[in-house]
């Protein structure tokens, strides 16, 4: 039926459904005599075990969704992985999404790919509207696609980074819509940024008949990412999602989804790729949804979002004991910030440092943001980068509840931020009370003389 399982297979299962999958490739057909330049020959057997004997990729050199009659097995595999997560992504929910598929690119060359497809839609177009995002690869997605970023600064709500409509719109009207590509919006993002309004984006975007691209990239895991982007679709125009497969269904890094509601505009992006494409992104994303099940990601979904109120109610314990606070940024479904105003204020590397303690003591993850740190990317300077914003009131620490993190994770992450926390608090005492007499000193030699 082309959709995910309820429940997960076993690995023999899957495994025999690969093997039947693979004989039906002509490099593995027993007689088999070929010619061309491409017979999917492999001269290592364990190159070829790791890939189930799945060698001739997916696509063909003008359609990377193209069938390939001398690779019928991995032609079925393409076929039914693209099927497979269109279901999963409506299960996640964006109910009315029509077409989907598998590229075997990251989040942000997948995004430049939407860019290229767009330019000949719009051959004036010259630039994209980008609420502002402190990642590099969003922002190098439309450089490399050959288009001039016009980065619009959020605006400072309490906490929290919100879109400002108002410049967007402005901006539109001084350069014109038949100039802009598109707007290039983004859902899941790093606390105290939050997702774009996503909704009010899609309505301008229909109002001024401007394509809408959104960076979801790890946003399929959150209900309220995947909710803002139904939302958008049905009030006004999103064109095509794109989502990353590492960070939303636990597969090494290397593909990504891109996803939209108009099918026959999804398939003009998959004509854009060139040449045909490996078929290992698919095959770790068909395997994992196999073993897993709609009810065994649908668990870890429901996993995800207890371990997301469990961190932000003890990073908030934590915060208090020393004398800090947990942002308020209740529009950000996955990350979290601390503030770190204390730190700060004792020393200016004292937050650098803490990120250096923590990965040292084997804590990945999180990000220790500094203020008024500045940062040139392809010619474009961004002041207070990684923070979004050119001055953000306050120095921070990020931590986000992602797909698969265990309480384990929350719990030794805290042990170890308490510990820094304390080792920074007694070094500043020392200091404190070495100042203190040094002062003392200082003036009962100025009174003897």
């Amino acid at each position: 039926k082309g959709k995910c399982p309820e429940d997960g297979w076993d690995e023999s299962t899957i495994e025999l459904f690969l093997h039947e999958l693979a004989i039906m490739d002509s490099n593995n057909f027993l007689g088999n005599c070929g010619v061309g330049e491409r017979e999917g020959r492999v001269v290592s057997g364990l190159v070829a075990r790791r890939h189930y004997r799945l060698i001739h990729g997916i696509g063909r050199s003008g359609d990377i969704s193209a069938v390939q009659p001398k690779a019928a097995g991995s032609s079925l595999l393409n076929k039914l992985t693209n099927s497979v997560v269109l279901d999963v992504i409506k299960l996640a929910g964006v109910q009315t999404v029509t077409s989907c598929f598998v590229v075997p690119m990251a989040t942000g060359m997948s995004l430049t790919l939407c860019f290229l497809t767009l330019r000949h839609k719009r051959p004036k177009a010259k630039y994209i509207i980008w609420p502002r995002i402190d990642q590099k690869s969003c922002f190098k997605s439309m450089i490399t696609a050959g288009f001039e970023p016009v980065v619009i600064e959020n605006v400072l709500e309490g906490d929290e980074l919100r879109t400002d409509l108002e410049a967007v719109e402005a901006k539109i009207k001084a350069l014109g819509a038949e100039n802009i590509l598109c707007v290039h919006s983004t859902t899941s993002c790093f606390a105290p940024r939050v997702p774009d309004r996503l909704e009010e984006l899609a309505v301008i975007c229909a109002n001024y008949d401007i394509p809408h691209i959104v960076n979801n990239a790890y946003g399929v895991q959150s209900s309220k990412c995947m909710h803002l982007i139904q939302q958008g679709a049905r009030l006004g125009r999103i064109d095509a999602f794109v989502q990353s497969l590492d960070k939303n269904f636990m597969v090494p890094v290397g593909g990504a989804i891109i996803a939209g509601f108009n099918e026959s505009f999804i398939q003009e992006i998959s004509k854009m790729y060139p040449g045909r494409a490996s078929a290992s992104p698919s095959l770790d994303v068909l395997i994992t949804l196999l073993s897993l099940g709609t009810s065994g990601y649908k668990k870890l979904l429901k996993e995800r979002k207890e371990m997301f109120l469990y961190l932000s109610s003890e990073l908030k314990k934590l915060a208090d004991n020393h004398n800090e606070r947990l942002l308020n940024t209740p529009h950000n479904p996955i990350s979290l910030a601390m503030s770190l105003k204390n730190l700060d204020e004792t020393n200016d590397a004292a937050v650098t440092q803490l990120g250096s303690m923590l990965f040292t003591r084997q804590v990945s993850g999180a990000r220790v943001v500094p203020c008024g740190s500045v940062q040139t990317v392809n010619n474009y300077t961004f002041k207070g980068f990684m923070s979004h914003a050119n001055d953000y009131p306050c120095a921070y620490l990020n931590a986000a509840s992602a797909i698969g993190i265990k309480k384990q994770d929350v719990d030794v992450f805290l042990k170890r931020l308490d510990k820094c926390l304390k080792t920074f608090r007694k070094e500043a005492k020392q200091e404190k009370s070495i100042n203190e007499i040094s002062d003392a000193n200082a003036a009962t030699e100025q009174f003897e003389d």
